[in-house]
């Protein structure tokens, strides 16, 4: 056993955990015992304070994630059971150099992680989606799913939303299309946002999101809630629940989609459609809710449409001829992320959903990177919103 351990279980020991504990007392626990440790075996003034921390984390908080959870640079932390730890900085993944000093650590981690957001994970149930504190996605996957031990996948996001000025600067998109994107979702044009994995989607939603008129009244939809609405007053915040093995009865986007439906809302932004509750939603831009967003994996603007017809038949069986009326009739732009070799995360084109053409959705590419730059091909060919609001 460590040292480290060793003086853990000794804090432990001294705690009484019928009550709630302040985290002063822990740490005076911990200070008491670091100056005793220090007796035996001599610690600099550096060696003191990591070792404080190295305790208080491992009992009060995430152990040794903690430090890089903590840590402004750090973009993705990967665990690969209880010795092996990768982290994303600047789009560039690495190993990190401490690993947990047993499974049992990494599943106490686990269970305080997915118990704080009321979430199950066991063997029966060995897959999970949760949330830390700061709004970072957990993702959770056990044995016997995960051959090799416990598997965790947790996606950071920026405390200070990142805003679309920041996108600006940051080379992700260019002032001018961000001035036109601006003017449409204050006109209330409904907008895809699509995208690879780790491309971006739900920071660009965040920043379009900060164009909403501060009057409207929202309702955001989630598996795991990681939207940072931030000028809507009138808010409403819903998020999908799995079923356990002890009470809960699951709720699922689309329930949750028909439940905004009865709410009054201006605008349903949903974080990401992923299956069957895709009909539902586009059900609700049929219906008069102008202005509501949505993102969805897909590789390219035009893919986009084929993936929303694949998740709509998930939901019913429907023609496919129908399904293409209800895509084109409902949503109005698109808007594709990439990420580059380098990590940088782009737009990559903006498109206008024309109507039906022979059958097809048709598409009008309104802005499109080329050569490391966003350009402008064509003029926006529906104007109604625009010149109704003024724009």
């Amino acid at each position: 056993m460590r040292p480290v351990d060793e003086l853990r279980n000794q804090i432990l020991s001294q705690l009484d955990m019928t009550r709630d504990v302040e985290d002063q007392e822990i740490l005076n626990l911990i200070d008491d015992l670091v100056l005793k440790s220090g007796k035996d075996t001599p610690l600099t003034v550096r060696e003191k304070d990591r070792l404080r921390r190295e305790l208080f984390d491992s009992i009060r908080k995430l152990d040794i994630l903690q430090e890089l959870i903590d840590d402004d640079e750090v973009t993705e932390i990967m665990i690969n059971g209880y010795k092996q730890i990768f982290v994303e900085r600047g789009g560039i993944i690495q190993g990190y150099d401490r690993q947990f000093s047993t499974p049992e650590k990494l599943d106490d981690v686990i269970q305080q992680i997915v118990g704080r957001c009321n979430r199950v994970v066991n063997e029966q149930m060995p897959i999970v989606d949760a949330r830390l504190e700061n709004g970072a996605r957990v993702n959770v996957v056990l044995k016997p799913v995960a051959l090799d031990g416990p598997i965790i996948s947790i996606r950071r996001f920026p405390d200070t939303p990142i805003t679309m000025d920041d996108l600006i600067t940051g080379g992700s998109i260019t002032k001018e299309a961000a001035d036109f994107l601006r003017n449409l979702v204050v006109s209330g044009y409904s907008i895809m946002i699509g995208g690879g994995t780790s491309s971006g989607k739900t920071t660009f939603l965040n920043a379009l999101s900060c164009y909403i008129p501060a009057s409207e009244r929202v309702v955001t939809i989630e598996d795991n809630a990681e939207l940072q609405i931030q000028n809507v007053a009138n808010l409403v915040r819903l998020e999908s629940r799995t079923a356990n093995l002890e009470e809960h009865l699951e709720i699922t986007m689309d329930d949750l989609i028909k439940t905004a439906l009865r709410m009054r809302p201006n605008r349903i932004i949903v974080g990401e459609i992923r299956g069957m509750e895709a009909k539902s939603y586009i059900t609700s831009l049929n219906l008069g809710h102008n202005g509501s967003m949505a993102t969805a994996h897909a590789n390219s603007a035009k893919e986009m449409i084929s993936r929303l017809e694949m998740m709509v038949l998930m939901g019913m069986e429907l023609p496919l001829p129908a399904i293409r009326r209800q895509i084109a009739s409902g949503i109005e732009i698109l808007i594709h992320l990439g990420r580059d070799n380098l990590g940088r995360r782009r737009v990559e084109e903006i498109a206008e959903v024309l109507g039906l053409e022979q059958e097809e959705v048709k598409i009008h590419v309104l802005y499109e990177l080329q050569e490391d730059r966003l350009i402008q091909k064509n003029t926006l060919s529906h104007k109604h919103k625009l010149e109704r609001a003024g724009l």
